[in-house]
C-alpha cells in the first residue's frame, strides 16, 4: 500500500473515533452545560448531541432530580438565651442548570451557610417553648426565606425540616421532670375523677334504694289501709246486719203478741221483765212507771206466798 493511501486511511479512521468521541446522549433527568471557547454556548437537555471537538466543552452536568442534604447540628440560642443545637434536612431541586453552573462557586456549600444563619435569626425571636412546639411555623419560614434567596442560583428549595432539636442536658432534665410532674398531675385527676364518679353512683344508688324503701312503705300503708278500710266495712255491714236481725225479730215479736190480743196485765207483766233485764242486776236505782207500780206490788205478795206453800 501507498504511504499515501495508508496516511488518508489513518486520517480517516482518527477522524472517525473523534466524531464518535463527541457524539454525547444526555440522560434522563439530566443536563449538560455547554462551553465553547470558555464562553457559555448552549444547555443540552436528554437526547442525542455533538459537540465540536477541541471548541465545544461540557462546563457541567447537572442532575434535575430531587436531592436531599443533611447538615450538621448548628448552635442556636434562643429568645431566652438558652443555647440548643439544631439539624435539618433540605430537599432542593436544580431547575436552571446555566444559573446553578455560574451563579455560585460552592452552591452545598453556601445553601448549608445560608441555612445556619437563617435558622439563627428565627430561632433567636422566639423562646425556648415557642421553639419546640413550633416546628411547622419555622419549617415554613425557613423554606421561603431559602427558596428566594437560591433562586438566582437556578436551585428551588422544595421543604425544610429540622430534624433534631437537642436543648442542653440540665433543660432535657428539667423537661424530663417536668413532664414526670404533668404525668402525675393527670393521673391525679383521672383518679379523682373515678373515686368521684364512684362516689356519685353509689349516692344515686342510695338515692334510689330509698326511693324504692319510700314507695314499698306507701304501697304498704296504702295496703294496710285498704285493708283495714275493708274489715271496717265488714263489721260495720256485720253490725247492721245483726242490727236488723234484732229489729226485724222484735218487730215479729210485736206482731206475734198484738195478734194474740193480749190482756193489760200480761202488758204489765212483759213490761216489768223487760225493767228487770235492763237492770240486770248492775243498775243502782229504776225508776218504774205508776202504772206497773201496782202490778209490782201484787206480784211481790205472790211471790211470798208461793215461798209459805
Amino acid at each position: 500500500m501507498k504511504p499515501e493511501l495508508l496516511l488518508l486511511f489513518f486520517l480517516v479512521l482518527i477522524f472517525i473515533i473523534i466524531a464518535i468521541a463527541n457524539i454525547k446522549f444526555v440522560p434522563q433527568a439530566h443536563a449538560y452545560v455547554i462551553e465553547r471557547f470558555g464562553a457559555f454556548q448552549a444547555t443540552w437537555s436528554v437526547g442525542l448531541h455533538f459537540k465540536i471537538p477541541l471548541i465545544d466543552k461540557i462546563a457541567k452536568k447537572v442532575t434535575l432530580k430531587e436531592q436531599v442534604v443533611d447538615f450538621p447540628p448548628q448552635p442556636v440560642i434562643t429568645k431566652d438565651n438558652v443555647t440548643m443545637r439544631i439539624d435539618t434536612v433540605i430537599f432542593y431541586q436544580i431547575t436552571d442548570p446555566k444559573a446553578f453552573a455560574y451563579g455560585v462557586v460552592y452552591p452545598l456549600a453556601a445553601i448549608e451557610n445560608l441555612t445556619a444563619t437563617t435558622l439563627r435569626n428565627i430561632i433567636g425571636d422566639l423562646e425556648l417553648d415557642e421553639t419546640l412546639t413550633s416546628r411547622e411555623i419555622i419549617n415554613t419560614k425557613m423554606r421561603s426565606i431559602l427558596d428566594e434567596a437560591t433562586d438566582p442560583w437556578g436551585i428551588k428549595v422544595n421543604r425544610v425540616e429540622l430534624k433534631n432539636i437537642i436543648p442542653p442536658a440540665e433543660i432535657q432534665d428539667a423537661m424530663e421532670r417536668q413532664m414526670k410532674a404533668e404525668r402525675e398531675r393527670r393521673e391525679s385527676i383521672i383518679k379523682a375523677e373515678g373515686e368521684k364518679r364512684s362516689a356519685i353512683l353509689v349516692s344515686e344508688g342510695r338515692k334510689a334504694s330509698a326511693i324504692l324503701e319510700a314507695e314499698a312503705e306507701k304501697q304498704a300503708a296504702i295496703l294496710r289501709a285498704e285493708a283495714k278500710k275493708e274489715a271496717a266495712i265488714r263489721e260495720a255491714e256485720g253490725e247492721a246486719e245483726a242490727i236488723l236481725k234484732v229489729q226485724t225479730a222484735v218487730a215479729e215479736g210485736i206482731k206475734m203478741i198484738n195478734e194474740s190480743n193480749p190482756s193489760q196485765q200480761v202488758l204489765t207483766i212483759k213490761s216489768l221483765e223487760a225493767f228487770v233485764k235492763a237492770a240486770d242486776g248492775k243498775a243502782t236505782k229504776i225508776i218504774i212507771p205508776s202504772e206497773i207500780q201496782g202490778i209490782a206490788g201484787l206480784v211481790k205478795s205472790l211471790a211470798e206466798i208461793s215461798k209459805e206453800d
